[in-house]
């Protein structure tokens, strides 16, 4: 049985993708913050889904923008999981939406220390796990908003599109060890994220967009009332994706695919894909490695 661990899986894709791979067999770390507070309700629900159809999911405490909590988990797994882990699904996220300029920097890195930096933290701390299983994977949960960019989303783009460079690099270094890397880019779904990050800190520059400042909140009104209606995507698409992904044979899985309504970003996809194999392989020709 394979070891599944998932980032941000109070609500949303990451809980969705919990039930969805310990009901076909997965065992699973569902992970996310503030068990005992804020998240106590999801988490007993999640164990008692577990219990009553005799799954496989153990809810742990992980928020991954602290290096205390990301090491305390580790130590815990190699304590506990004697096969150690198979997938790491970096899922946790954040969506700061507004003007972009009226963001503080301090905002922004509280954007990136979520969305990239805590990416980054668990991916660093669970290699060393993944690297002894015969079929690792790291999944890394994104966005259209990492190859296109939408006005009043600047700072989650901007997180997502990092995100996407460093996953990218990590496939290519981590391929000869035996891990496979992959990204997932959700279009638009009722996932909770729409209402997740803070207003603007920034009031004066605020103020200075006038009636413009608004547009904003009336975009989210929009996304909220599509997400309300008959032709809102079912979010379970994404958890039925990252299963595909899973189950494919090591060595085959896509670097990226779009999911949902993608705006032609899998069309992107494929374009961008062989310039990126082309550079690939005049690099390693240049380090004499082909």
């Amino acid at each position: 049985m394979k070891t599944v661990l998932i980032t941000g899986s109070s609500n949303g894709f990451g809980y969705l993708s919990a039930l969805t791979l310990a009901r076909n067999g997965f065992n699973v770390w569902a992970t996310m913050r503030d068990t005992h507070g804020k998240n106590r309700i999801k988490k007993e629900a999640l164990e008692n889904i577990a219990i009553e159809e005799n799954l496989a999911i153990t809810v742990a405490e992980l928020d991954v923008t602290s290096d205390t909590s990301t090491d305390t988990l580790v130590d815990r797994l190699r304590i506990e999981e004697e096969h150690g882990l198979d997938v790491l699904v970096n899922n946790a996220g954040v969506m700061y939406v507004g003007i972009t300029e009226a963001y503080s920097l301090e905002q922004v890195q509280e954007q990136f220390d979520t969305n990239f930096f805590g990416a980054i933290r668990s991916t660093k701390a669970f290699l060393p796990l993944l690297k002894k299983s015969n079929d690792a994977l790291i999944l890394n949960i994104s966005s259209l908003a990492g190859r296109l960019v939408f006005p009043y989303f600047g700072i989650y783009c901007a997180s997502k599109f990092a995100l996407e460079a460093y996953s990218e690099a990590l496939k290519y270094e981590l391929k000869p060890l035996g891990v496979d890397v992959s990204i997932i880019e959700p279009g638009p779904y009722p996932s909770g994220l729409l209402y997740s990050g803070p207003k603007e800190d920034d009031t004066t520059t605020l103020e200075s967009y006038g009636e413009m400042a608004d547009v904003p909140k009336a975009m989210l009104q929009n996304f909220d009332a599509f997400y309300k209606s008959d032709a809102s995507p079912n979010p379970q698409e994404i958890p039925d994706a990252i299963l595909k992904v899973i189950k494919l044979q090591k060595g085959t899985r896509p670097i990226r695919q779009a999911v949902g309504i993608d705006y032609n970003t899998n069309a992107l996809n494929s374009q961008s894909s062989s310039i990126q194999e082309s550079l690939i392989k005049e690099a390693l020709q240049m380090a004499h490695l082909i």
